[in-house]
Protein backbone atom coordinates (compact mmCIF):
# COMPACT_ATOMS: atom_id res chain seq x y z
CA UNK A 1 0.00 0.00 0.00
CA UNK A 2 1.26 3.68 -0.46
CA UNK A 3 0.91 5.99 1.36
CA UNK A 4 -1.71 8.16 -1.24
CA UNK A 5 -3.74 4.67 -1.19
CA UNK A 6 -4.44 4.09 2.33
CA UNK A 7 -7.83 5.77 2.61
CA UNK A 8 -8.88 3.93 -0.47
CA UNK A 9 -7.70 0.58 1.04
CA UNK A 10 -9.68 1.89 4.34
CA UNK A 11 -12.54 2.36 2.03
CA UNK A 12 -12.49 -1.08 0.44
CA UNK A 13 -11.83 -3.21 3.72
CA UNK A 14 -14.97 -1.04 5.08
CA UNK A 15 -16.87 -2.72 2.06
CA UNK A 16 -15.93 -5.76 2.46
CA UNK A 17 -16.78 -6.34 5.69
CA UNK A 18 -20.21 -4.59 5.48
CA UNK A 19 -20.58 -7.16 2.85
CA UNK A 20 -19.75 -10.49 4.39
CA UNK A 21 -21.90 -9.02 7.62
CA UNK A 22 -24.77 -8.18 5.42
CA UNK A 23 -24.36 -12.06 4.20
CA UNK A 24 -25.73 -12.93 7.65
CA UNK A 25 -27.75 -10.33 8.76
CA UNK A 26 -28.93 -8.03 6.27
CA UNK A 27 -28.38 -4.76 8.00
CA UNK A 28 -27.56 -2.99 4.62
CA UNK A 29 -29.63 -2.53 1.47
CA UNK A 30 -28.18 -3.24 -2.22
CA UNK A 31 -28.88 0.18 -2.59
CA UNK A 32 -26.80 1.34 0.71
CA UNK A 33 -24.32 -0.72 -0.20
CA UNK A 34 -24.38 0.36 -4.05
CA UNK A 35 -24.30 3.94 -2.74
CA UNK A 36 -21.06 3.26 -1.18
CA UNK A 37 -19.12 1.86 -4.23
CA UNK A 38 -19.92 5.18 -6.03
CA UNK A 39 -18.41 7.60 -3.01
CA UNK A 40 -15.35 4.50 -3.71
CA UNK A 41 -15.11 5.45 -7.68
CA UNK A 42 -14.84 8.99 -6.75
CA UNK A 43 -12.03 8.42 -4.24
CA UNK A 44 -10.39 6.53 -6.26
CA UNK A 45 -11.05 9.52 -8.90
CA UNK A 46 -10.45 12.44 -6.66
CA UNK A 47 -7.29 10.58 -5.51
CA UNK A 48 -5.28 9.45 -8.74
CA UNK A 49 -6.26 12.23 -10.70
CA UNK A 50 -4.39 14.20 -8.01
CA UNK A 51 -1.07 12.26 -7.73
CA UNK A 52 2.11 14.69 -6.58
CA UNK A 53 5.61 13.80 -8.79
CA UNK A 54 7.11 12.06 -5.48
CA UNK A 55 3.57 9.78 -5.34
CA UNK A 56 4.19 8.68 -9.18
CA UNK A 57 7.83 7.91 -8.25
CA UNK A 58 6.43 5.54 -5.89
CA UNK A 59 4.34 3.93 -8.40
CA UNK A 60 7.07 3.77 -10.29
CA UNK A 61 8.90 1.66 -7.84
CA UNK A 62 5.98 -0.41 -6.66
CA UNK A 63 7.10 -3.92 -5.40
CA UNK A 64 4.03 -5.47 -7.88
CA UNK A 65 4.49 -2.91 -10.76
CA UNK A 66 5.28 -5.78 -13.60
CA UNK A 67 8.90 -6.50 -14.48
CA UNK A 68 10.57 -6.92 -17.80
CA UNK A 69 10.11 -10.54 -16.89
CA UNK A 70 6.69 -10.21 -17.05
CA UNK A 71 6.47 -7.72 -20.20
CA UNK A 72 8.00 -10.44 -21.95
CA UNK A 73 5.96 -13.37 -20.84
CA UNK A 74 2.99 -11.50 -21.72
CA UNK A 75 3.79 -10.07 -25.06
CA UNK A 76 6.27 -13.09 -26.03
CA UNK A 77 4.58 -16.17 -28.45
CA UNK A 78 7.96 -17.19 -27.68
CA UNK A 79 11.47 -16.18 -26.26
CA UNK A 80 15.02 -17.31 -26.22
CA UNK A 81 17.51 -16.09 -23.87
CA UNK A 82 21.23 -15.70 -24.58
CA UNK A 83 23.75 -14.94 -22.11
CA UNK A 84 27.00 -13.62 -21.03
CA UNK A 85 29.38 -10.69 -22.61
CA UNK A 86 32.10 -13.10 -24.15
CA UNK A 87 34.56 -10.84 -21.97
CA UNK A 88 33.49 -11.56 -18.56
CA UNK A 89 30.57 -13.35 -17.57
CA UNK A 90 26.75 -12.95 -17.53
CA UNK A 91 24.93 -10.07 -16.17
CA UNK A 92 21.36 -11.14 -14.63
CA UNK A 93 20.43 -7.45 -14.53
CA UNK A 94 19.82 -7.10 -18.03
CA UNK A 95 18.15 -9.69 -19.85
CA UNK A 96 18.84 -10.47 -23.82
CA UNK A 97 17.15 -13.00 -26.15
CA UNK A 98 15.26 -13.61 -29.48
CA UNK A 99 11.55 -12.76 -29.29
CA UNK A 100 8.58 -13.56 -31.54
CA UNK A 101 5.79 -11.45 -31.43
CA UNK A 102 2.68 -12.11 -32.80
CA UNK A 103 4.64 -14.03 -35.56
CA UNK A 104 7.23 -11.20 -35.77
CA UNK A 105 11.11 -11.63 -34.90
CA UNK A 106 12.36 -9.45 -32.40
CA UNK A 107 16.21 -9.26 -30.38
CA UNK A 108 14.97 -7.79 -26.62
CA UNK A 109 17.18 -6.75 -23.99
CA UNK A 110 15.66 -5.94 -21.15
CA UNK A 111 16.77 -4.17 -17.45
CA UNK A 112 15.26 -6.76 -14.39
CA UNK A 113 15.10 -5.74 -10.81
CA UNK A 114 13.51 -8.84 -9.46
CA UNK A 115 10.23 -9.82 -7.72
CA UNK A 116 11.09 -10.90 -4.34
CA UNK A 117 14.15 -10.76 -1.62
CA UNK A 118 16.71 -13.53 -3.71
CA UNK A 119 15.81 -12.85 -7.32
CA UNK A 120 16.52 -8.61 -6.24
CA UNK A 121 19.61 -10.16 -5.09
CA UNK A 122 20.58 -12.03 -8.02
CA UNK A 123 19.66 -9.17 -10.44
CA UNK A 124 21.43 -6.75 -8.44
CA UNK A 125 17.78 -4.80 -8.14
CA UNK A 126 18.53 -3.61 -11.78
CA UNK A 127 21.32 -2.31 -11.62
CA UNK A 128 23.97 -3.66 -14.44
CA UNK A 129 27.56 -4.26 -14.38
CA UNK A 130 29.87 -3.13 -17.29
CA UNK A 131 29.33 -7.11 -18.73
CA UNK A 132 25.54 -6.24 -18.82
CA UNK A 133 25.90 -3.59 -21.04
CA UNK A 134 28.17 -5.45 -23.12
CA UNK A 135 26.12 -8.53 -23.25
CA UNK A 136 23.53 -6.15 -24.69
CA UNK A 137 25.61 -4.74 -26.85
CA UNK A 138 26.48 -8.46 -28.35
CA UNK A 139 22.59 -9.22 -28.80
CA UNK A 140 22.22 -6.13 -30.36
CA UNK A 141 25.31 -6.50 -33.18
CA UNK A 142 23.22 -9.51 -33.53
CA UNK A 143 20.10 -7.84 -34.35
CA UNK A 144 22.00 -5.96 -36.76
CA UNK A 145 23.41 -9.02 -38.36
CA UNK A 146 19.83 -10.82 -39.10
CA UNK A 147 18.50 -7.36 -39.42
CA UNK A 148 15.82 -8.09 -36.91
CA UNK A 149 14.34 -5.08 -34.74
CA UNK A 150 15.59 -4.31 -31.48
CA UNK A 151 12.77 -3.81 -28.07
CA UNK A 152 14.84 -2.33 -25.10
CA UNK A 153 12.60 -2.31 -22.49
CA UNK A 154 14.41 0.36 -19.74
CA UNK A 155 13.76 0.18 -16.02
CA UNK A 156 16.97 0.70 -13.88
CA UNK A 157 17.60 3.10 -10.77
CA UNK A 158 20.63 3.52 -12.66
CA UNK A 159 24.22 1.52 -13.40
CA UNK A 160 25.76 -0.07 -10.48
CA UNK A 161 28.36 2.32 -9.08
CA UNK A 162 30.38 0.03 -6.71
CA UNK A 163 34.41 -0.39 -7.08
CA UNK A 164 34.68 -3.33 -9.08
CA UNK A 165 32.26 -2.12 -11.52
CA UNK A 166 34.30 1.02 -12.17
CA UNK A 167 37.35 -1.38 -12.68
CA UNK A 168 35.80 -3.10 -15.46
CA UNK A 169 34.95 0.13 -17.10
CA UNK A 170 31.30 1.19 -16.33
CA UNK A 171 31.64 4.14 -18.00
CA UNK A 172 33.23 2.74 -21.21
CA UNK A 173 30.42 0.68 -21.21
CA UNK A 174 28.42 2.95 -21.57
CA UNK A 175 29.80 5.32 -23.73
CA UNK A 176 30.54 2.84 -26.22
CA UNK A 177 26.50 1.56 -25.93
CA UNK A 178 25.68 5.07 -26.57
CA UNK A 179 27.96 5.56 -29.77
CA UNK A 180 27.11 1.48 -31.35
CA UNK A 181 23.31 2.26 -30.95
CA UNK A 182 23.54 5.82 -32.54
CA UNK A 183 24.95 3.71 -35.99
CA UNK A 184 23.04 0.43 -34.90
CA UNK A 185 22.10 -0.50 -39.08
CA UNK A 186 18.31 -2.13 -37.63
CA UNK A 187 15.20 -0.40 -36.19
CA UNK A 188 15.27 0.25 -32.47
CA UNK A 189 12.25 0.78 -30.19
CA UNK A 190 12.56 1.30 -26.68
CA UNK A 191 10.04 1.33 -23.70
CA UNK A 192 10.44 2.87 -20.07
CA UNK A 193 8.51 0.80 -18.06
CA UNK A 194 9.38 1.98 -14.31
CA UNK A 195 12.66 3.72 -13.46
CA UNK A 196 14.88 5.52 -16.02
CA UNK A 197 17.75 6.72 -14.42
CA UNK A 198 21.28 8.26 -15.30
CA UNK A 199 23.58 6.56 -17.76
CA UNK A 200 22.21 2.69 -16.60
CA UNK A 201 18.79 4.02 -18.84
CA UNK A 202 20.87 5.45 -21.60
CA UNK A 203 22.84 2.39 -22.19
CA UNK A 204 20.21 0.57 -24.03
CA UNK A 205 18.10 3.61 -24.71
CA UNK A 206 19.31 5.12 -28.11
CA UNK A 207 16.21 4.54 -30.19
CA UNK A 208 14.51 5.23 -33.25
CA UNK A 209 11.22 5.82 -30.85
CA UNK A 210 10.56 6.40 -26.98
CA UNK A 211 7.47 5.05 -25.65
CA UNK A 212 6.72 5.96 -21.59
CA UNK A 213 4.75 4.20 -19.28
CA UNK A 214 2.40 7.24 -17.84
CA UNK A 215 3.95 6.57 -14.45
CA UNK A 216 7.38 6.11 -15.12
CA UNK A 217 10.29 8.25 -14.97
CA UNK A 218 13.42 9.00 -17.16
CA UNK A 219 16.23 11.26 -15.29
CA UNK A 220 19.62 12.18 -15.16
CA UNK A 221 19.72 11.25 -11.46
CA UNK A 222 17.18 9.77 -8.81
CA UNK A 223 15.33 12.54 -6.69
CA UNK A 224 16.95 11.19 -3.46
CA UNK A 225 20.18 11.63 -5.63
CA UNK A 226 19.43 15.56 -6.51
CA UNK A 227 17.99 16.30 -3.12
CA UNK A 228 20.97 14.60 -1.42
CA UNK A 229 23.66 17.10 -3.77
CA UNK A 230 21.73 20.21 -3.97
CA UNK A 231 20.75 20.86 -0.55
CA UNK A 232 21.80 17.17 1.61
CA UNK A 233 18.58 16.68 3.06
CA UNK A 234 16.34 14.12 2.17
CA UNK A 235 13.47 15.74 2.97
CA UNK A 236 13.63 17.44 -0.52
CA UNK A 237 12.90 14.50 -2.56
CA UNK A 238 9.48 15.98 -3.18
CA UNK A 239 10.59 18.94 -4.25
CA UNK A 240 13.56 17.45 -6.64
CA UNK A 241 11.14 15.31 -8.13
CA UNK A 242 8.56 18.06 -9.60
CA UNK A 243 12.09 20.36 -10.53
CA UNK A 244 13.76 17.30 -12.70
CA UNK A 245 10.57 17.48 -14.68
CA UNK A 246 11.25 13.78 -15.46
CA UNK A 247 7.74 12.24 -15.94
CA UNK A 248 6.39 11.56 -19.30
CA UNK A 249 4.05 15.02 -19.80
CA UNK A 250 7.52 16.76 -19.25
CA UNK A 251 9.69 14.99 -21.97
CA UNK A 252 7.15 14.64 -24.81
CA UNK A 253 7.01 18.16 -24.80
CA UNK A 254 10.99 18.68 -25.26
CA UNK A 255 10.69 15.64 -27.77
CA UNK A 256 13.04 13.11 -25.69
CA UNK A 257 10.35 10.54 -25.59
CA UNK A 258 7.58 10.32 -28.87
CA UNK A 259 4.61 8.28 -26.88
CA UNK A 260 3.03 8.03 -23.54
CA UNK A 261 1.44 4.89 -22.95
CA UNK A 262 -1.54 4.40 -20.74
CA UNK A 263 -1.82 2.82 -17.34
CA UNK A 264 -4.73 2.10 -15.53
CA UNK A 265 -6.15 4.16 -12.74
CA UNK A 266 -3.49 3.65 -10.08
CA UNK A 267 -0.52 2.69 -11.94
CA UNK A 268 0.15 -0.80 -14.48
CA UNK A 269 -0.11 -3.07 -10.89
CA UNK A 270 -3.89 -2.74 -10.88
CA UNK A 271 -4.34 -4.04 -14.09
CA UNK A 272 -1.22 -5.39 -15.75
CA UNK A 273 -2.99 -7.12 -18.63
CA UNK A 274 -4.27 -3.13 -19.67
CA UNK A 275 -0.43 -2.64 -19.62
CA UNK A 276 0.72 -5.50 -21.86
CA UNK A 277 -1.95 -4.77 -24.04
CA UNK A 278 -0.60 -1.23 -24.55
CA UNK A 279 2.74 -1.74 -24.81
CA UNK A 280 2.50 -4.96 -27.40
CA UNK A 281 0.55 -2.58 -29.66
CA UNK A 282 2.80 0.27 -29.38
CA UNK A 283 5.97 -2.22 -29.97
CA UNK A 284 3.62 -3.69 -33.19
CA UNK A 285 2.66 -0.45 -34.16
CA UNK A 286 6.00 1.02 -34.16
CA UNK A 287 8.23 -1.92 -36.19
CA UNK A 288 5.44 -1.73 -38.89
CA UNK A 289 6.15 1.89 -39.39
CA UNK A 290 10.36 1.24 -38.70
CA UNK A 291 10.21 -1.60 -41.63
CA UNK A 292 9.64 1.10 -44.10
CA UNK A 293 12.49 3.16 -43.91
CA UNK A 294 15.89 2.20 -45.48
CA UNK A 295 19.04 1.88 -43.57
CA UNK A 296 20.29 5.00 -44.37
CA UNK A 297 16.62 6.59 -43.69
CA UNK A 298 16.66 5.34 -40.34
CA UNK A 299 20.06 6.87 -39.44
CA UNK A 300 20.01 9.77 -40.84
CA UNK A 301 16.25 9.99 -38.75
CA UNK A 302 17.97 8.87 -35.71
CA UNK A 303 20.32 11.61 -35.97
CA UNK A 304 18.42 14.48 -36.41
CA UNK A 305 15.88 13.03 -33.26
CA UNK A 306 18.59 13.51 -30.85
CA UNK A 307 20.32 16.87 -32.63
CA UNK A 308 16.37 18.37 -31.68
CA UNK A 309 17.33 17.91 -28.11
CA UNK A 310 17.16 20.82 -26.26
CA UNK A 311 16.25 24.32 -25.92
CA UNK A 312 18.12 27.34 -27.45
CA UNK A 313 18.69 30.97 -27.12
CA UNK A 314 20.75 33.28 -28.75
Amino acid sequence: MLSHEKQIFDCEDTIKQLREQNQENGIWSDDELAKLEEKLTSLKEKVYSDLSRWERVAISRHPKRPKSVDYIKAISDEFTEIFGDRLYRDDPAIITGFAVIEGRKFVVIAQEKGFDTESRLYRNFGMPHPEGFRKALRAMKLAEKFSLPILSLVDTPGAFPGLAAEERGQGSAIAVNLLEMSKLGTPIIVVLIGEGCSGGALGIAVGDVVGMLEHSYYSVISPEGCASILWRDGAMNEKAATALKMHAEDLIGYGIIDTILDEPQGGAHHDTEVVFSNVKAFVLEQETRLQQYSVEELLNQRYDRFRKFGEFKE
